[in-house]
């Protein structure tokens, strides 16, 4: 099949798949390595690729891998901060390093003395847990993601029905690859990992450790092998190479000198274009026990989908304002 095409039978099915996997998108992505047991046994999307728009970096297209494929990322989420490019780099860090900055939300790949790749990440609070020197000792392609004990007590609602974990595929926390940190010949628990929730890159996330697109975690599983050195900076370093940055009601960070970007921001969010932080990641929390509970229970992806959708349009009717209500019970009896 051409790359530029996809049956009619198997993109509604690549769609519901999609869906899924963004309710569930507040899953954290931090846990054990995994064993050998922990097969990918991803549900198997038949066809070479998606179609994809020419507004979209060839990078970020529809990507066939084996038999599943990674969905495009859209333009929307591909900000100058979260889109890979390359960038002069003021570190003392060696080629072949990876260097983590959790503050500023961004990930380099030093490819020579002054030159590095950049990515744009999402941080969840234990991305914020670790600091220092690393190695990746393990590497995986769709890992299989198993909630820890403690998370499951925090958090039952969410946790409790996939207690039994997730095989890898395109509905897996950890997405399309992960590399896992180890220092002194001890796991750090730290992971660079791909994810399902495309949205959430450049975003503050409720759990989790350091999450990329799909495909710029993909590219960078091939290029760094076993043994490379990592780097994760602490907040003061963060400070001296990236300087002040500032969270927009958006949820992305900027540069606190970024005064345009800052004063449009809080334009837009008193103007009402920028729903409260607070209460969408409540939404996402919402949409993701849904979906949780309909994946534990068995349902088809289409299902899931479904269900997540239902508890988000229940949630957005319980905020609404009381007269908001009632001029919708207005219209709809003709009033």
């Amino acid at each position: 099949m051409p790359v530029s095409t996809l049956s009619s039978a198997v993109l509604p099915r690549l769609r519901h798949l999609v869906c899924a996997a963004a309710a569930l998108g507040l899953l954290a992505a931090c846990e054990p390595v995994p064993t050998d047991s922990d097969a990918p046994a991803a549900a198997p999307v038949q066809g070479a690729a998606w179609v994809s728009s020419r507004s979209v970096p060839v990078e970020y297209r529809a990507r066939p891998d084996g038999e599943i494929v990674v969905p495009e990322i859209s333009a929307v989420f591909l900000t100058e901060r979260n889109r890979r490019q390359w960038v002069d780099y003021s570190g003392p860090e060696e080629a072949n390093t990876l260097v983590v900055d959790p503050y500023a939300r961004l990930l380099y790949h030093v490819t020579e003395p002054g030159r590095a790749m950049r990515f744009g990440i999402a941080v969840g609070r234990a991305g914020k847990g670790f600091s220092g020197d690393a190695v990746v000792r393990v590497k995986k392609e769709w890992p299989g993601w198993t909630p820890t004990a403690n998370m499951i007590r925090n958090d039952p609602d969410l946790y409790g029905p996939l207690a039994g974990g997730l095989q890898g595929g395109l509905d897996n926390p950890l997405g399309a690859r992960a590399l896992y940190l180890y220092r002194n010949g001890r796991d750090t628990r730290y992971r660079i990992h791909g994810t399902m929730d495309p949205a959430s890159i450049g975003r503050a996330t409720s759990a989790g450790c350091i999450r990329l697109f799909n495909q710029d975690v993909m590219d960078l599983y091939d290029e760094m092998e076993l043994g490379a050195h990592v780097k994760v900076r602490s907040r003061a370093e963060s400070l001296e190479y990236e300087g002040e940055v500032v969270e927009l009601k958006s949820g992305y960070v900027v540069s606190a000198k970024d005064l345009a970007a800052i004063e449009a921001d809080q334009k837009a969010f008193e103007e009402g274009r920028i729903k409260d932080q607070k209460l969408l990641e409540e939404e996402a929390h919402v949409r993701a026990v849904a979906a949780a509970e309909a994946q534990a229970a068995g349902l088809s992806p289409a299902e899931i989908a479904e269900a997540a959708k239902a508890a988000s349009e229940a949630f957005w009717l319980k905020h609404q304002p009381a007269d908001a209500g009632d001029a919708r019970d207005a219209e709809l009896e003709g009033r």
